[in-house]
């Protein structure tokens, strides 16, 4: 079984079409989404992560309708989204790592052992007691990262992770998501650097999928495509 199955899946927000005909059968480790704003990127990473539905078409994420099976699909995913501040709720940094599992109903210990571990992973171990969000803006974003990695997830969905980062922690952003964790990484950007080292890439324009294959080859031609 795929991961990613979508068959002439269409999104009408609006009575906008936002997506129209997309169709693909993926099962990449890394698939980086690439296109210019308003081409549909996002769109397409909210319906693969169930945050809005298709109008019509099928799709299935890890072998999952992500309508039908909404809630079975979130445990199994997580988002990190451009802006870190839309993600952090709790007062502080253990917090909210720990916020992050609530669903999963560990026990106490397992739970502070988690946390734990995740803090000192993503170099957040000494802010631990720190107000969130009096964190830099590269420090939220790693915060975010902690928050959806300590769920272990089998697929985190990035849309623009690292748009308003500095260099330095673009790159820290940028090794923790490529790290081999086990994950699945679903990547919507504009740094085709990134996109490179990506297994796949789709090639969004005008809500339709116009290219999809090794990233090798679909950024360099994209690329060529914006001279």
């Amino acid at each position: 079984m795929s991961a990613f199955e979508l068959d002439q899946v269409q999104v009408v927000l609006d009575d906008v079409r936002v997506l129209d005909d997309v169709s693909c059968v993926l099962d990449a480790q890394r698939i980086a989404v690439v296109g210019e704003n308003g081409s549909g990127k996002s769109t397409f990473a909210r319906l693969v992560g169930g945050l809005i539905p298709p109008s019509g078409g099928r799709i299935r994420v890890l072998g999952l309708d992500p309508v039908k099976q909404a809630k079975e699909l979130r445990r199994r995913i997580a988002f990190v989204f451009s802006n870190p501040d839309a993600q952090i709720i709790m007062p502080t940094v253990a917090e909210d790592v720990a916020f992050s599992l609530r669903s999963q109903r560990l026990g106490t210990d397992e739970s502070t052992r988690r946390v734990r571990e995740a803090l000192e992973h993503f170099g957040l171990a000494d802010l631990a007691d720190r107000p969130a969000h009096s964190l830099s803006g590269g420090q939220k974003q790693l915060l975010a990262l902690c928050g959806a990695f300590v769920r272990r997830p089998e697929l985190v969905i990035a849309d623009e992770p690292t748009a308003y980062l500095d260099a330095r922690h673009s790159r820290r952003v940028a090794d923790h998501l490529f790290a081999d964790l086990g994950h699945r990484l679903l990547l919507v950007t504009h740094d085709l650097e990134l996109a490179r080292r990506c297994d796949v890439a789709l090639h969004f324009a005008d809500g339709r999928l116009v290219s999809v294959g090794p990233a090798a080859t679909v950024v360099p031609e994209y690329e060529a495509s914006l001279v």
